[in-house]
């Protein structure tokens, strides 16, 4: 279909092709969501024609999804960066990628974890050295958090979904998906080892896909001595290309753990976590080696 005739046709789906017009421009999305902004580190990421790139953004530019923000004036340089209409396409990069992480790279199963060796294992692990995206993600108050902090050792942990008794959001087959079970221990026990963990000047932030006012309806449940944040638009996830699965009509976090050093690079990966509550003392012990 010609693009002229995208404005006869009342399907959005139809609309939404003309403006993502292949899979490169889905690929421009998805990097400038992980913090590739510039020209040049696009280019040399993507591995694509420097025309090919310069009209792939400029109409992005035009239509609203990125927007140029100048960082320099001699010469004129801009960072590329996502408009609110942007952002929007974020629900979309990762469902594209569960199908993908389900269908294509695996067998279809739908479960909360992942096989050693497996591709989102060594996409978990590619995360290793990486800078944790500048961003802020709304706590379990609803005030924005940014998941690193200066002048101190973050550990970011990630967990399908924990609610308090009452409370509905689990769908009633939760315990059937593998790796799903066990959100609840693994937050009360980082709970219960909170005193070691700030010992060894480390904070603690749980992140999961839930709203914030779930979030705290549990943390208050459990009484929790850490704060939970929401990654509800996904954001986080986009960003790293987290691990996902969808199960109660939402996409969850796959339970991982990463622990972000004050410069606000990730230095470790837990990844498939298997042991929800044995994973917080093995933390434990790469805090207090790491920050000594």
């Amino acid at each position: 279909m010609r693009q002229v005739d995208l404005e006869d046709v009342d399907c959005g789906i139809t609309q939404a092709l003309g403006v993502l017009t292949d899979w490169w421009t889905f690929l421009i999305v998805r990097d400038v969501a992980g913090g590739v902004t510039r020209f040049d580190a696009l280019q040399k990421e993507l591995g694509m024609s420097r025309r090919a790139l310069a009209e792939r953004l400029a109409a992005l530019v035009e239509h609203g999804v990125l927007e140029r923000r100048r960082y320099t004036d001699r010469p004129p340089r801009h960072d590329y960066v996502l408009t609110g209409k942007g952002e929007g396409l974020l629900p979309v990069l990762l469902a594209l990628q569960e199908w993908g992480d389900r269908y294509v790279l695996g067998d279809g199963s739908l479960t909360a974890t992942a096989a050693a060796g497996s591709a989102e294992h060594r996409r978990v692990q590619g995360l290793v050295g990486r800078v944790l995206p500048d961003l802020v993600l709304p706590r379990q108050d609803g005030a924005p958090v940014a998941p690193s902090a200066a002048g101190v050792w973050t550990v970011l942990f990630c967990f399908p979904g924990a609610f308090a008794p009452g409370s509905r959001g689990l769908p009633p087959t939760w315990g059937e998906i593998p790796g799903a079970p066990g959100c609840t221990l693994e937050t009360t026990t980082y709970g219960a080892r909170h005193d070691a963990f700030v010992a060894a000047e480390a904070r603690i932030l749980g992140v999961s896909t839930q709203r914030p006012d779930q979030l705290h309806d549990f943390a208050e449940h459990a009484g929790l001595p850490y704060d939970l944040l929401s990654d509800a638009d996904g954001r986080l996830a986009a960003a790293l290309r987290l691990p996902t699965f969808r199960a109660g009509g939402a996409d969850r976090l796959k339970r991982l753990t990463m622990l972000v050093d004050p410069g606000g690079v990730i230095r470790e990966v837990q990844f498939p976590v298997t042991d929800p509550a044995a994973s917080v003392g093995e933390m434990l012990t790469v805090v207090e080696r790491c920050s000594t």
